[in-house]
């Protein structure tokens, strides 16, 4: 008896097998059908599109993966190549649009082997269920250093003096720059590369101050760094540094109106993302005297071609070389390389940017496949999505972060319930949209076992746990009647009077339809007179079987799991 389960985050892979749990129905799948799998041994190609370190294509390949590597494709030839990919590495220069998403239609996951996600519409795949992963400690040191060099060579003109002297002229005087030691940096977004901005200033004997509303102020005083607002940044700061993402809210944060509260002859440095700093209005600052030089390694558009930012001397620009540093691009490689693998594979994905979920502790992970499967076990007994799912989690289990392992019961139960693919990426979204509502619960209580788990929708409910050494998965109860057996691929639910012969009239009816029996168990409950009977058979029970044992007198209902 095997647990298939295909596509994301945690559990999720290719073509996974775990033991001594079951096959399931649409757990197979994030996008696509079990049949991909072949008898290749779980083997993906995955379609590379830009150039990445040959260790993570090695670290591919030893992982029994087809790499395809397709280096500068157009939209219309990368639109072509997608189908039939499972995964996809990109850096900057690959847009992942809704159609190219439509058009790899078995992708499972999209790899950005570096931080930024502005090329990939994430809202698009994770709609599709599939997962997005980058690379984001790969090339922040490669990038605080860049800001460094810039930021020095803004102060010393180190470029411009370069240039006179290769054009034969020893301008001496005319390049004298200014220290750093005494000024003041404002930095904008004090995450990972912002940190290290600061500590590697405060080395240079700057002030620091910055404006980051998710930083605490105990995190900033670690850093030696003033919180301050960001006009407070803009009238104190010497040197402005940005390390934000471009989002909406951060497009054209220093502009003009940013400008106009800054002291004259302000510098500006931006080694994060293109269009954070409004080049239009930096030319008019410099103009002005406003801003007395500026040091650019992105930009709105790129290739930079003809803009008025070179007809300045106070002006250093490079082509984009925060992160294109060797080991910065080894880093970015492997990183992303092992993120594709352990999402194809099937083990945790740290770096998965659609999932909102803590990595996984050792003693929740064997309950993973377990949560998705009660979800499935439960999905089978209803009709329609229910208005309310609940997973519960007693015991030592629930002492720890089991969003997860939430998240799995719930893709279970909704990828029997819903005709689309159901996957970790894509389920909260499919909850919200047939109004279903969700939570989970946690006691570190124990419920006569050490570890119990639940899945509760509506007036529904299974709960299941795993014991010995090797975690042998058992049903411990099913709407509110205590059991004991393994769950199986097929399952009969038999509602019935708590009266003697009940067992052998149901015995009589598989039998007469060849139906062997593997397990069974008969569970009562506080009711009066009721039992249920759990029965797991090797084969599917036929519709007419079915219909039989409903027809049999003092056998109120007839619940039939087919999970595979």
């Amino acid at each position: 008896m095997t647990l298939v389960l295909r596509g994301i985050v945690a559990v999720i892979g290719h073509c996974v097998v775990y033991e001594s749990v079951l096959s399931t129905n649409n757990l197979v799948r994030a996008v696509g059908d079990f049949s991909r799998c072949g008898n290749d041994g779980g083997m993906s190609r995955i379609l590379v599109t830009e150039v990445i370190a040959d260790d993570g294509l090695d670290l591919l390949r030893s992982a029994g993966h087809d790499v395809d590597v397709q280096v500068g494709l157009d939209p219309d030839q990368l639109l072509a190549a997608i189908p039939g990919a499972a995964g996809l590495i990109i850096r900057s220069a690959t847009t992942v649009t809704e159609e190219l998403l439509d058009a790899g239609s078995e992708l499972l996951v999209v790899g950005r082997a570096g931080i930024g996600l502005d090329n990939v519409d994430v809202s698009a795949a994770t709609k599709r269920g599939v997962m997005v992963v980058n690379a984001p400690q790969s090339n922040i040191i490669s990038t605080a250093e860049q800001t460094m060099t810039l930021i020095l060579a803004q102060a010393r003109n180190t470029a411009q003096a370069d240039a006179a002297i290769r054009g034969g002229r020893w301008e001496r005087s005319k390049w004298t720059g200014t220290e750093l030691h005494g000024k003041t940096l404002g930095i904008v977004g004090l995450g990972r590369v912002g940190a290290l901005v600061a500590q590697r200033a405060l080395a240079f004997g700057m002030k620091l101050i910055a404006h980051d509303p998710f930083v605490s102020a105990e995190r900033a005083r670690q850093l030696s760094v003033e919180p301050v607002t960001l006009d407070e940044l803009a009238a104190k700061a010497d040197i402005v540094t940005v390390h934000v993402i471009k989002t909406p809210e951060t497009m054209g944060l220093i502009g003009d109106d940013f400008l106009s509260k800054a002291r004259d002859g302000i510098r500006i440095i931006n080694v994060a993302r293109g269009g954070v700093v409004d080049e239009e209005a930096l030319v008019r600052g410099l103009q002005s005297g406003r801003v007395g030089g500026a040091g650019l390694d992105v930009f709105a558009n790129e290739p930079l071609v003809d803009s008025p930012l070179t007809k300045f001397d106070s002006v250093v620009l490079t082509p984009h070389l925060g992160a294109s540093t060797h080991e910065a691009q080894l880093k970015a490689g492997v990183t992303i390389a092992e993120q594709v693998a352990l999402a194809l594979s099937g083990d945790f994905v740290p770096f998965a940017v659609n999932i909102d979920a803590a990595e996984v502790a050792a003693t929740v992970k064997p309950f993973l496949p377990l949560a998705e499967q009660l979800g499935a076990t439960l999905g089978s007994m209803l009709d329609s999505p229910p208005s309310s799912v609940e997973v519960v989690f007693e015991g030592e289990i629930g002492g720890y972060d089991n969003r997860l392992a939430a998240l799995g019961a719930a893709k279970g139960l909704m990828g029997v319930l819903v005709d689309e693919p159901v996957s970790y990426v894509n389920v909260e979204g499919l909850l919200n949209e047939h109004s279903v509502a969700f939570k989970q619960t946690a006691s570190p209580t124990s419920h006569d076992y050490v570890n119990r788990l639940s899945v509760i929708a509506d007036d529904r409910s299974v709960a299941a746990t795993l014991i010995g050494l090797r975690n042998e998965a058992r049903l411990v109860a099913i709407d509110g009647h205590d059991v004991d057996l393994p769950p199986n691929n097929h399952m009969l639910l038999i509602r019935n009077d708590d009266r003697p012969g009940m067992i052998g009239i149901v015995g009589t009816l598989l039998g007469n339809a060849e139906i062997n029996v593997d397990d069974m168990d008969v569970g009562r409950s506080s009711e009066q007179g009721s039992a249920i009977m759990v029965i797991s058979t090797s084969q599917a029970v036929g519709e007419e079987t079915v219909a039989a044992l409903r027809g049999e007198a003092g056998i109120f209902s007839v619940d039939q799991i087919e999970l595979s």
